[in-house]
């Protein structure tokens, strides 16, 4: 099973990049091709999740998890929560998805640290591990954004926030969870909760928590984010390419100091 979640955040993110493509040279239709391939690739990961989730109830298996000692540990569980949004996330929104979609117990605290230990590992052991966690960067300055995490594996002009970059998000993420609670089995109380801070956000999403309805807020989003899309990758990808001419590994991944930083916007 962890060879088959494997090749699918595999394909996963190389349908990102082929529709990122697509877009980027105006194949349309395409791009949608691309993008319907997509949300199969990712319906096929919340069935291969689902696999290996536990059958009793949650409350059940937190108490014997709290016995028996954490069945993932705080990077991977973190590393879960961003393949799941696919964007770059800040840490209270990782600590309530992680609550509401996969019963999770994180706490802010227990991510303060962790992109630091992340760059000092990649510093002293190059491409080690599989994947690091790793920050986000500016589209302007390539320095790390403050509060946002984001995965190695990802393409770079993923991990790139631009203006408009933070509603992408938002929206992204509300596609995201309301796809999931499409599905009978993830459709619990907390889940419908994370949902409707979304919703509310979002224009002709839902009137009310009780008459919300993944689908509706799932066609808003998407509406909306149509609109940003085009413009927002097309300023990331500009900023993606600056950072691969201008920073080296780890400045890619962990974002550029004042010295660099200053030293890539003086040459835009």
């Amino acid at each position: 099973m962890a060879e088959s979640l494997d090749d699918l955040e595999a394909r996963i993110d190389e349908l990102r990049t082929a529709v990122r493509r697509a877009l980027m040279s105006g194949d349309r239709d395409q791009a949608r091709r691309l993008r319907s391939d997509l949300r199969q690739a990712e319906a096929q990961w919340d069935d291969a999740l689902l696999a290996i989730e536990p059958d009793e109830p949650a409350s059940q298996s937190r108490t014997e998890s709290q016995d028996a000692g954490p069945l993932l540990t705080i990077r991977d569980q973190v590393h879960q929560a961003l393949t799941f949004l696919s964007v770059p996330a800040a840490p209270k929104l990782i600590v309530a998805l992680r609550q509401a979609v996969f019963a999770g117990a994180l706490n802010g605290q227990q991510l303060t640290s962790l992109r630091r230990d992340e760059e000092r590992s990649f510093r002293t052991t190059p491409w080690a591990r599989p994947y690091y966690l790793c920050a986000a960067l500016t589209a302007d300055r390539l320095s790390p954004a403050r509060g946002l995490l984001a995965v190695s594996t990802w393409p770079l002009a993923t991990r790139i926030v631009g203006p408009l970059s933070p509603r992408v998000h938002f929206l992204t993420s509300a596609i995201r969870v309301a796809e999931h609670l499409s599905h009978p089995d993830w459709a619990t109380l907390p889940a419908r909760r994370l949902l409707w801070q979304f919703a509310a956000n979002i224009p002709g999403a839902a009137t009310s928590f009780d008459t919300m309805r993944p689908d509706a807020v799932r066609r808003a989003a998407q509406a909306e984010l149509d609109v940003h899309l085009d413009a927002d990758l097309s300023q990331r990808e500009a900023a993606a390419r600056r950072a691969a001419d201008q920073l080296d590994d780890l400045h890619q991944l962990f974002g550029a100091d004042l010295r660099v930083a200053s030293h890539a916007a003086n040459d835009t």
